[in-house]
């Protein structure tokens, strides 16, 4: 019996970014869409930027997850158009970067504030951070660095 997309979409939910294991890839905004196509089902990713290294890791860890769970037939399709944006991130994944010390995406460039104390006078340190997405920032009441997940 096949699962019902919603389920799979779950299961999904529970498989962490490598990078950034706080998040799930659902929650990243990468899984674009899942459905059954016949016997198969066909899961489509959009990886964060085209150069991005975890794009093959993510894709096993996906594959990895739902094989465990059953799923015999499964095609994992790389989806490029429309490119990844940050906009795509859920709720709970902006959430989730501010609890572990990553500033989340915003329109206005640069964080809103220090994750960990909240002050707002914060500098950019580099435009490269731990991870090509992220920029490294430094907040300047409690001097504490943190990473800023890039606006795409």
């Amino acid at each position: 019996m096949k699962p019902e997309v919603e389920e799979i979409w779950r299961w999904l939910d529970a498989v962490p970014d490598p990078e950034i294991p706080v998040i799930s890839v659902v929650d990243l905004g990468i899984v674009r869409d899942v459905a059954w196509q016949g016997e198969t089902l066909e899961v489509a990713v959009t990886p964060t930027y085209s150069g991005c290294p975890a794009t093959t890791v993510i894709s096993l860890d996906i594959e990895t997850a739902l094989r465990d769970r059953g799923v015999k037939d499964l095609r994992i399709r790389t989806q490029i158009s429309p490119p990844w944006t940050s906009e795509w991130l859920s709720d709970k994944g902006r959430a989730r970067l501010l609890e572990c010390g990553i500033a989340p995406p915003r329109a206005a460039g640069g964080p809103e504030h220090c994750p960990r104390c909240r002050s707002t006078d914060v500098v950019r340190v580099s435009q490269f951070g731990s991870t090509p997405c992220k920029a490294h920032w430094r907040c300047k009441d409690c001097l504490e660095p943190f990473d800023y997940f890039k606006c795409i």
